[in-house]
């Protein structure tokens, strides 16, 4: 198998955006309970809603440009 190569804004990338944002917003999420810091709590679940719809669209994303390849 051949490397693929990716641009910047391929849905790739912006799948394993989207799973780093989530996990920083679950850390994010767990020092602000830990603290109890709830700005810090809230600011961490709103990453994971921004990391799941990264996630989406790098999904949409990758499935068109397999789409195109063929």
């Amino acid at each position: 198998m051949g490397v693929m190569s990716m641009s910047n804004n391929s849905g790739l990338n912006k799948k394993v955006d989207g799973l780093v944002d989530k996990v920083a917003g679950k850390a994010k999420e767990a020092l602000g309970k830990a603290t109890g810091d709830k700005s810090t709590e809230r600011e961490g679940k709103k990453d994971q809603v921004k990391g799941d719809a990264k996630k989406t669209v790098g999904n949409v994303q990758q499935n068109f440009e397999d789409t195109n390849r063929r």
